[in-house]
């Protein structure tokens, strides 16, 4: 199990639902995958400070004099102020982000987090978001900042922002999906009641994240099994069995909850990891094809043509 350090900087007015939210999200990650454990550290200039709730967090760990190579390092938004960050505990988190914060780092910022990291210069030349409230006071501060407005969330190179409150969860949830995988993604996403969900400017959803936006049971758990097994020969029959159901009510169900078919479920997923396959490796078609779940190199190319306009060569 590889461990994945997570640092939460943190100051007096820290939006408590910024720093609970995405942290709740990391910790259910750890009970429904093994692959990946992730570490939570709190760590501030203070010992300890008095959140937007009222609620002092103490034990704080002071700002570590190194940190991992790969390591996530979360700014949740602050509350109840104008961002002028003059004060010395601001100043010395200003500093430890300059100093400390590479290229090789996760950078989040939550909330108004992406304007204590703009007076760092770590979004320097990044396309970034924040609270709408928020949005020109980050123009401001670096000109050479992209601001997206009206964004959930943005990710850029390793600079990951977002909107405000409840949209870090919606963040956390993809880091958890590109980090550890996507059903443990969506594992924490049901386990929160939330919705799975990207940047609404996003081109497409990824396949593995779509058509989850339900609640029947009998539903989530074929494309659990699917997503866990794209390249395995599932047949109507196999996944009518495995839902204790009939083939025409699993149809039905599919159709109603997920707004897809049972096939052109397993397509997408299996089109999704071929497109992996043929940019991260030299494999031939063939043996895409194969790994990827799909009958024959025919099936392939045919399902392929469905969604892409260049051959599978070509976007190679």
């Amino acid at each position: 199990m590889r461990t994945q350090v997570v640092y939460f900087l943190l100051l007096p007015d820290t939006l408590l639902i910024d720093l609970a939210g995405p942290a709740d999200a990391f910790l259910f990650a750890n009970r429904y995958q093994q692959e990946i454990r992730f570490e939570l550290k709190f760590v501030s200039p203070m010992d300890k400070i008095i959140c937007s709730t009222g609620l002092q967090l103490s034990s704080l760990l002071p700002l570590p004099e190194q940190i991992e190579t790969d390591a996530i390092v979360v700014l949740p938004g602050l509350v109840g102020m104008d961002f002028p960050y003059q004060e010395a505990h601001e100043q010395a988190c200003i500093c430890w982000l300059r100093e400390h914060v590479s290229v090789t780092h996760r950078l989040v910022c939550i909330c108004s987090g992406a304007l204590l990291a703009a007076h760092a210069g770590l979004l320097a030349g990044h396309t970034a978001t924040t609270h709408h409230d928020h949005c020109q006071d980050l123009a401001l501060i670096d000109s050479s900042i992209r601001v997206e407005e009206n964004r959930i969330f943005v990710q850029h190179d390793n600079i990951n922002t977002s909107a405000g409150v409840t949209a870090g969860i919606d963040l956390a949830l993809q880091l958890i999906n590109d980090i550890a995988d996507p059903l443990t993604a969506i594992a924490v996403a049901r386990n929160m009641v939330v919705y799975m969900r990207r940047a609404g400017s996003d081109p497409q959803l990824s396949p593995w994240l779509m058509h989850r936006n339900h609640i029947h049971p009998i539903v989530h758990k074929v494309q659990d099994a699917i997503i866990k097994q794209p390249d395995f020969a599932w047949s109507l029959p196999l996944l009518a069995e495995l839902a204790c159901t009939s083939t025409r009510h699993l149809t039905r169900l599919f159709k109603s909850h997920a707004e897809i078919s049972v096939q052109d479920y397993i397509s997408s997923l299996r089109l999704s990891l071929a497109s992996k396959l043929l940019t991260q490796t030299n494999w031939p078609i063939e043996q895409v094809a194969q790994a990827a779940g799909f009958g024959s190199v025919r099936q392939f190319r045919r399902v392929w043509r469905s969604a892409h306009a260049e051959p599978p060569g070509l976007y190679r």
